[in-house]
């Protein structure tokens, strides 16, 4: 397995296993079957709602004598509702408790958007509060109060574009060394990259294989689908692996952490051995010129009739 070094020189597993969209009753089996074959990196949020069965499967998996904690890099997310420097420490123990551990080993700001205090995921603009009211470097504070109070091991972000990246920079006391964003070969977003690798940021690519569990009422009938993608098809023939192997081995290429997500644990070992995958450099080549900056999470529900955010203040320019 492939680390990406931080400064400390604390050392994260490359390849990972998402557990968005996993349900409940079936998650806590693809994390214990995952850290079983020998996934050791595991990323989580509150807001997917199975933090307490994922917590469940690590702790039986070091009760088991599977691995040590030590040896398992655990991340997740501050929710939108707990923006503000004085909530972050709250939503950091409520994460901690579900998942039964005593810090993680990376915590991120899940989106630049702030919402009011106990809000999943809004229904209306008044969930909303104005980034104005509730300043990133606000929250960012808050997120550096719990590095120094040892519950956490590193910072960063998610879901933030090069220009809210670079505004926040001068605010900081410890950098952020990790920005978590949608990136797949119709998602190159080649600015971001170049400005991340520059400021010393780690970029991990969510959604690396499309969406194609997304349901099909809010689904684009013109969607595009990787699995369906010629260049992809073919290099996956040359190789004799699947599609999604060669969509998770190209992040791995570029130094880029991936963390693909199935409950399935055929596809389970599939994804960990694409992490083996070496493309030629011809086939970087063929694959950069497919990018289409097309988005599968478009973050329209952030940007709904009355939001203070729109999706151009969202996304930016990270091509």
């Amino acid at each position: 397995m492939k680390y990406l070094q931080f400064k400390n020189k604390d050392k994260m597993p490359i390849l990972g296993l998402g557990t968005w969209k996993s349900g409940k009753g079936e998650v806590y089996g693809a994390v214990f079957e995952a850290i079983k074959m020998g996934y050791r990196h595991i990323d989580c949020a509150p807001i997917y709602e199975n933090e307490t069965e994922v917590g469940q499967a690590i702790k039986d998996c070091i009760a088991d004598g599977l691995v040590k904690r030590e040896e398992l890099w655990i991340t997740s997310k501050l929710w939108n509702s707990n923006h503000s420097r004085e909530n972050v420490l709250p939503g950091l123990e409520k994460t901690l408790n579900d998942l039964k551990l005593k810090y993680l080993d990376l915590f991120l700001i899940h989106w630049p958007v702030s919402l009011k205090p106990g809000t999943g995921f809004p229904k209306s603009a008044n969930d909303f509060i104005a980034p104005e009211y509730i300043p990133i470097e606000e929250t960012w504070k808050g997120m550096e109060e719990v590095l120094e109070q040892g519950l956490v091991r590193h910072i960063g972000l998610s879901n933030f574009n090069l220009q809210k990246i670079e505004s926040l920079l001068p605010s900081c006391t410890y950098l952020p060394e990790v920005n978590q964003v949608e990136m797949h070969p119709f998602l190159q977003q080649k600015k971001l990259v170049e400005f991340c690798n520059w400021h010393q940021i780690i970029l991990t690519a969510y959604s690396p294989l499309g969406s194609r569990d997304q349901k099909k009422m809010i689904k684009p009938a013109d969607e595009p689908d990787l699995f369906d993608e010629p260049v992809i098809l073919g290099i996956a023939e040359n190789h004799r692996v699947n599609p999604a192997q060669i969509l998770i081995a190209w992040s791995v290429m570029r130094n880029i952490s991936v963390i693909p997500k199935s409950v399935n644990k055929d596809r389970l070992m599939q994804n960990l051995r694409a992490a083996d995958i070496l493309l030629t450099q011809d086939e970087l080549d063929i694959i950069s010129a497919i990018d289409r900056n097309y988005r599968y999470v478009s973050g329209k529900l952030w940007a709904m009739s009355g939001s203070p955010y729109s999706l151009e203040d969202l996304w930016g320019d990270n091509e």
